[in-house]
């Protein structure tokens, strides 16, 4: 029989080992819910260039690769929760699994739907128990995983004030509990609010706390090593937002060099096995070839990325494949193709609850179709997408599109020609269309 004092350090390198797989899988792909594409892959409607991207905010939900197998145990819970016997509340730890359980449907093809309803009813809930229960260190690593089940939803809906709180709240738990790495993670965090809050100075301080904290912890972990990828991961994702930020020339060019540097980086530190990871810095590095109008690269990155979501089952980040897949097929001329994956993307967004990406892609559809100057749908898209995010405000390449569709359709009746040119007119349209 094994004794208990054999069996303490297998107990040990379990616990590891998950902490590894919450900071590696769930938190990195946390990080990158909120990533950006450059607004210069784009010109003016009038110039016929492309269809702009401007605010990508990826929300790219990634499920863990186990998701395909425990996904069945989530639709229990959930027909479970619906028939009115949640867990008893007060259980801080039963709340946990339960939280990371839903986690890991959102954005899945199997219960992702599900999962935007539990959530939607549950946060209240969660942020309720994190407020009243008391931080200990048997309890932090249960706090800390609901801490990254809420930070998820915030980023998918698009909330950094939110989202630097929880980070604020996670901190002040570490602090009290003693937890290094969970100091870490807090910083990473709210450099990702700050980052969301267009706050770039305040981002780029809380990395380097967070990266001050790192070396005091011994060794090389799964733990740490997550952690590392996701800090590296963010500061690409600053970099592409400075960018952003800068005028045409060295500096820009220089900041998007360095964020696919950083994404180098990422890949060569990501705990493995990965698979979200690698999904996720695919997809972001495929995002910085777009934004060097690197298509060919950036179906490099993007093919192997959908492959992989979609063994894993993981809906969001293939759907989110397909839409830059469309970009990318966009900015090769090849306009048919662009929408065609645009088209699937938005159906796989709208089957699992992801408002923001189906957002995205009927403006990628509305303004294509303006740049073709088709007719049909294009004005129809562009409103649904806008109500899909609760209107224009803050969405300036909608509203740009949006306008310029209203102003197409504005009735303007033509000037009453003199008889003998209508008739000029009306018989040379007859000669072309029998000629046509």
């Amino acid at each position: 029989m094994t004794s208990p004092d054999a069996r303490q350090p297998e107990k040990s390198a379990k616990q590891e080992r998950r902490r590894g797989d919450f900071f590696g899988i769930s938190a990195l792909a946390s990080a990158l819910l909120s990533g950006l594409a450059g607004d210069k892959l784009s010109q003016s409607l009038d110039s016929g260039g492309w269809v702009s991207v401007v605010g990508f905010s990826l929300t790219i939900g990634f499920a863990l690769i186990w998701a395909i197998y425990n996904a069945p145990i989530g639709i229990r819970r959930f027909r479970r929760w619906r028939a009115g016997t949640p867990a008893e509340p007060g259980e801080l730890h039963t709340a946990a699994e339960e939280a990371e359980q839903w986690l890991v449907s959102l954005g899945s093809e199997v219960g992702g739907m599900a999962a935007v309803e539990w959530f939607e009813q549950q946060e209240p809930v969660l942020r309720e128990l994190l407020a009243t229960e008391k931080a200990r260190e048997d309890n932090a690593d249960d706090i800390a995983r609901i801490c990254d089940a809420v930070e998820t939803w915030y980023l998918r809906l698009r909330q950094p004030a939110e989202l630097l709180e929880l980070s604020e709240y996670l901190a002040a738990v570490a602090d009290g509990c003693g937890r290094r790495d969970l100091v870490e993670l807090a910083a990473v965090r709210a450099a990702t609010a700050y980052r969301m809050l267009g706050d770039l100075g305040a981002a780029s301080t809380r990395l380097g706390i967070s990266e001050n904290v790192a070396p005091a912890r011994r060794g090389h972990s799964r733990t740490a090593a997550a952690l590392a990828t996701r800090r590296q991961v963010e500061r690409a994702l600053l970099n592409l937002a400075r960018a952003e930020l800068a005028p045409a020339g060295n500096d820009r060019d220089d900041a998007v060099l360095n964020a696919r540097d950083r994404l180098d980086d990422a890949w060569l530190t990501r705990p493995g096995p990965d698979l979200a990871g690698e999904v996720a810095i695919q997809i972001n590095s495929a995002i910085v070839h777009l934004y060097q109008h690197d298509a060919e690269a950036a179906l490099d990155q993007l093919r192997p990325a959908a492959a992989k979501a979609s063994a894993a089952g993981d809906a969001s980040a293939y759907a989110h494949a397909l839409e830059l897949t469309g970009v990318a097929a966009w900015m090769q001329q090849s306009h048919q193709g662009a929408e065609q994956w645009w088209q699937k993307a938005e159906r796989l967004y709208a089957e699992i609850g992801e408002w923001e990406g189906q957002a995205r892609c009927l403006q990628h559809l509305g303004s294509a179709e303006l740049v073709a100057e088709g007719p049909g749908t294009g004005r129809a898209r562009l409103e649904l997408s806008a109500t899909l995010r609760g209107g224009e405000s803050g969405h300036a390449t909608l509203s740009k599109y949006l306008e310029e569709s209203r102003r197409r359709e504005e009735p303007s009746g033509p000037a009453e020609e003199p008889p003998h040119r209508a008739a000029a007119n009306w018989l040379r349209r007859l000669l072309t269309r029998q000629s046509g």
